[in-house]
C-alpha cells in the first residue's frame, strides 16, 4: 500500500530560501598615506646637488656662536679697538671746527660787465675764520686743502687752503685768494647777476674741502677730510662788498 504524503513533509521537503541581509552602508573610503602623498606637494624635498658635489652639515650653534679659528683673533682685536675708541671718545668729547666769513672782496664781476658776452676772470679775496672749539685736540690743516666761490652752479673761482697747526681752544683768521680764468656767463646767469646787484643781495657759495689730523699730546690720528659750505649774500659785487648773511655747515669723512 503506497506511504500517505502528509502535506506538512511535501512542504518540508524544499529547503528553506536564506533570509537576506540587512543593507549595510557603505564604509566611509579612508586615505592611505601613499594615497595622500600622490597629491600633497612635497615640501620636504630638496634639490640633489650636481654630481660630484659634497655638502657638510654644521649643526646651527656652531655656525652662529663659534667663530672660525683664523678670525677669533682678529674679532678679539676689534672689540679691543672699538672698547679703546669709545674711551677715548668719551674722554676727549671731540667737536668739530667752526667756520665763517670775516669778509669776501669781488673784483671782475662788476654789472657793467654784464653786458658784454666776452670771458670773464674773477679775482676774490676771502677772509676766513676757523675755530678749533676742543680744549684737549689741536688740529693740523695738511697741504692739498682747496677754496672754491661759485654763483649758482657757476663757478667762479678757485684757491688753496693754507697749511697751518692750529691749537687747543683757537680762533685762526687769515686772507685766502681765489682766482678765475675764462669763464663765461650764460645770459640768464648775467640778467640773473644784474638784478640780485640792483636789489643789493648777492648769494654765492663758498666751499673748502680740507684734508686734517687730529693731535692729543704726542699721538697724532689719520688724515680726515673736512667738508665746509658757506651760504654767504652780498650787498654787491666789488672790493668793498659787505656779507649781508651767512650760513656755514661742516660735514667729516672719515
Amino acid at each position: 500500500m503506497a506511504d500517505r504524503v502528509h502535506p506538512d513533509d511535501h512542504l518540508n521537503s524544499f529547503p528553506e530560501k536564506p533570509k537576506p541581509e540587512p543593507e549595510r552602508e557603505p564604509e566611509p573610503e579612508t586615505e592611505t598615506e601613499t594615497d595622500r602623498a600622490e597629491y600633497l606637494p612635497s615640501f620636504a624635498e630638496k634639490p640633489k646637488p650636481p654630481p660630484g658635489t659634497y655638502l657638510i652639515q654644521i649643526p646651527k650653534d656652531q655656525v652662529f656662536r663659534v667663530p672660525p679659528p683664523e678670525n677669533a683673533s682678529k674679532l678679539a682685536a676689534y672689540t679691543r679697538l672699538a672698547a679703546a675708541a669709545a674711551a677715548l671718545y668719551f674722554a676727549l668729547r671731540p667737536k668739530l671746527p667752526s667756520f665763517s666769513l670775516a669778509s669776501l672782496a669781488i673784483n671782475g664781476l662788476a654789472p657793467s660787465s654784464s653786458s658784454s658776452s666776452s670771458p670773464i676772470s674773477p679775482d676774490l679775496a676771502a677772509a676766513i675764520r676757523a675755530r678749533n672749539p676742543n680744549s684737549k685736540i689741536g688740529l693740523r690743516y695738511l697741504p692739498g686743502g682747496s677754496v672754491a666761490a661759485s654763483y649758482g652752479a657757476v663757478a667762479l673761482a678757485n684757491g688753496a687752503w693754507p697749511a697751518f697747526f692750529q691749537g687747543r681752544d683757537n680762533v685762526t683768521e687769515f686772507v685766502t685768494p681765489l682766482a678765475g680764468s675764462g669763464i663765461r656767463l650764460s645770459p640768464s646767469t648775467r640778467a640773473s647777476m644784474v638784478t640780485a646787484q640792483r636789489n643789493g643781495a648777492v648769494p654765492l657759495t663758498v666751499d673748502a674741502r680740507l684734508p686734517v689730523r687730529a693731535k692729543v699730546g704726542a699721538v697724532t690720528t689719520w688724515t680726515w677730510t673736512v667738508k665746509v659750505r658757506c651760504d654767504v649774500t652780498v650787498d654787491e659785487l666789488t672790493a668793498n662788498a659787505t656779507i649781508i648773511s651767512q650760513a656755514c655747515h661742516v660735514k667729516l669723512r672719515l
